[in-house]
């Protein structure tokens, strides 16, 4: 077996840790992600273009991964992205970011790399990146197609 057949270069599932499911539940349906039949009052599942998102009591998540959930979440070293087809799209993700209960962290500016990025946290702190990236293209679709 070669290793690209052991362990396949793809991401199937985030599963985000949060403090209230029920509120976080309301923000990820909030901005229009439709919730899935596979959802539980343990674990609540979203389906996204390609992959899936997962929401679970953070200290049940930190349990079932065998570490210890200490203190407030900081900087994890961890962003999610969605990239969208123009800065256009962009700035009206992010309005209805905020208008579910998103605080934003970052506005939308031009990047030093040649494209239109922006952040915002969630609910439970967990921070997303909306951008558009001129040089990472989507499929017919909608996946992204990286050279």
């Amino acid at each position: 077996m070669t290793a690209s057949a052991a362990f396949p270069a793809r991401i199937s599932i985030v599963t985000l840790g949060v403090s209230d499911l029920a509120e976080s539940t309301r923000f990820y349906e909030a901005l229009g992600w439709r919730r899935s039949a596979a959802s539980s009052p343990e674990i609540v599942w979203f389906r996204t273009a390609d992959s899936a998102l997962g929401l679970f009591p953070y200290e049940e998540l930190a349990a079932d991964a065998g570490v210890p959930a200490t203190g407030e979440p900081s900087f994890r070293g961890v962003t999610l992205a969605v990239n969208l087809e123009s800065p256009e799209l962009v700035d009206a993700a992010l309005k209805t970011a905020v208008d579910a209960g998103a605080t934003v962290v970052k506005p939308p500016a031009a990047t030093s790399w040649g494209g239109y990025s922006g952040y915002f946290e969630d609910p439970d702190g967990h921070l997303w990146e909306l951008a558009h990236n001129p040089f990472f293209p989507f499929t017919e679709d909608g996946s992204l197609d990286l050279p």
